[in-house]
């Protein structure tokens, strides 16, 4: 199962990026992920909360001003993975897509589908909103 959002942010890409990594300030703007804590570093463990939930998923991909994905599991590979990406692409010097997105597996996804919609969702478009406001 995938979830995919996107928004237009009138920022250059170093700017979306420098917000989207800086963990530290992310209580200042972000209502979603309300916390982050470790290194935006390929291989390198982060503590994640969203909301009620906690969870601490690997670092896959670091490419600066470009993409960050990290993968998460729920107890064993399997049950309940998610691999989440953040991408940012420029339309021209001042402006740029910033799409979020997750691709769910698991044996688990099919029970959790629904909520996923209903709650995860939201939750992406209001960061992605949210990370507009804070970056124009």
């Amino acid at each position: 199962m995938k979830l995919v959002t996107q928004i237009e942010i009138k920022a250059n890409a170093e700017t979306i990026w420098n917000a989207l990594i800086d963990f530290e300030n992310y209580y200042k703007w972000n209502p979603f992920i309300t916390k982050i804590e470790g290194t935006a570093a390929p291989r390198q463990k982060l503590r994640v909360k969203i909301q009620n939930m906690r969870f601490a998923p690997i670092v896959q991909v670091y490419k600066p001003h470009q993409k960050l994905t990290w993968l998460g599991k729920l107890g064993i590979k399997g049950l309940f993975d998610g691999y989440h990406y953040f991408e940012i692409i420029p339309i021209d010097e001042h402006k740029c897509l910033f799409v979020q997105g997750e691709n769910f597996n698991g044996l688990l996804v099919p029970l959790l589908k629904n909520k996923l919609k209903k709650e995860t969702l939201p939750g992406f478009i209001l960061m992605n909103c949210s990370l507009k406001e804070y970056v124009e």
